[in-house]
């Protein structure tokens, strides 16, 4: 589905990142796993492609920096030739009120999970026009779409990767360059792991369907976005969270 193809997943050590790259090298696609810092665990995920007969690379860099961001694509660039796939995973939660969120934890969260997000578009850009062709898949989320008590600075950062998501397929669509974004609801990660068990309860009840997902179910919907059978979606926020966005 995916072969002849290279895939960037930012922030692809671990959890939903670890298993959408995971799974666009099962679909063929040759990886770049990006990470922050979490070295070992990126390179473990390499190797777990690698034994599974793909390719892949791990390569350090903090989507936050921009010019980092920047030499980061045009080295893979030349390494690889092009990037057909690029999925804006990387992101990071500093929970709390509004009352008690430091400003420095509302730019944290911003910078990496918005800003991050167009940097690597902006750079990007101009080798998807010359391809006249690519596909990016930006992860928002449920709480992006509906809101959430505790953590503004999360909601508003995946609410503005929406907005940047449409504004970017509109102006890519007549290259041939699709550009859409996945709203994960409550999935079973590190990040979800470490709820009290009176939260985990709480939010299964708010979903319909009753249970977690897991990240291969936003994985698969990013690989059928990276893909031919998607050619003709663009724009599109598709939530993949059990029904907890109806």
């Amino acid at each position: 589905m995916l072969k002849g193809k290279v895939a960037l997943v930012t922030g692809a050590s671990r959890g939903i990142g670890k298993e959408i790259a995971l799974t666009l090298a099962g679909y063929g696609a040759d990886v770049i796993v990006n990470y922050n810092g979490s070295k070992e665990k990126a390179e473990e995920v390499v190797s777990e492609i690698k034994a599974n007969g793909g390719n892949a690379v791990a390569v350090q860099c903090s989507v936050a920096d921009f010019e980092a961001t920047g030499k980061m694509i045009q080295d893979m660039l030349e390494q690889f030739g092009h990037i057909d796939i690029l999925v804006n995973n990387a992101g990071i939660t500093k929970d709390n009120l509004v009352m008690k969120m430091t400003e420095e934890d509302f730019d944290n969260v911003i910078d990496t999970n918005l800003k991050g997000t167009f940097n690597t578009i902006k750079h990007m850009y101009r080798a998807f026009l010359k391809q006249r062709a690519g596909r990016i898949i930006n992860l928002s989320s449920v709480s992006g779409v509906l809101g959430n008590a505790g953590q503004a600075n999360y909601a508003a950062s995946k609410a503005g990767v929406i907005g940047l998501t449409k504004s970017m397929a509109r102006e890519l669509a007549s290259r041939n360059i699709t550009v859409n974004a996945v709203a994960p609801g409550y999935i079973d990660t590190d990040m979800t792991q470490a709820m009290t068990d009176a939260a985990k309860e709480a939010t299964v009840a708010q979903i319909p369907l009753k249970r977690v997902g897991q990240p291969k179910d936003i994985a698969e919907m990013v690989a059928f976005l990276a893909s031919d059978k998607a050619s003709y979606i663009t724009g599109q926020v598709i939530s993949v969270d059990g029904g907890m966005a109806i």
